[in-house]
């Protein structure tokens, strides 16, 4: 997919990374909580389609943000959780979180 970014300032291409929509709140669930399954999300994203889900967890893994492992083989049954470079977001979500407790709607 194309960026809708001008990648050369570091801002646009964190947005490029996390700045869909839902990819924020799946971050936030796998800092708070630790590693979840795909079922997980969907409990706790209540109006994300499954197509969607997929579809952010997939960019994510492939941006090296998250990592998976499969628990179960048959049928393939896999957990989702935070690698390395993907901890390094947390002060962004802290600040993010700590904006919003100060600024509520």
């Amino acid at each position: 997919m194309e960026s809708k970014y001008d990648l050369r300032c570091p801002v646009a291409r964190t947005l490029d990374v996390i700045g869909e929509q839902w990819t924020i709140l799946i971050l936030r669930d796998l800092f708070k909580q630790g590693p979840r399954r795909f079922q997980d999300f969907e409990r706790s994203l209540p109006g994300v389609s499954t197509n969607t889900l997929s579809a952010r967890l997939k960019n994510l893994a492939e941006r090296g943000i998250i990592d998976r492992r499969f628990y179960e083989d048959h049928p393939p049954r896999a957990e989702y959780f935070l690698t390395e470079k993907g901890r390094t977001l947390g002060p962004i979500l802290k600040a993010l979180y700590e904006w919003g407790q100060k600024h509520p709607q």
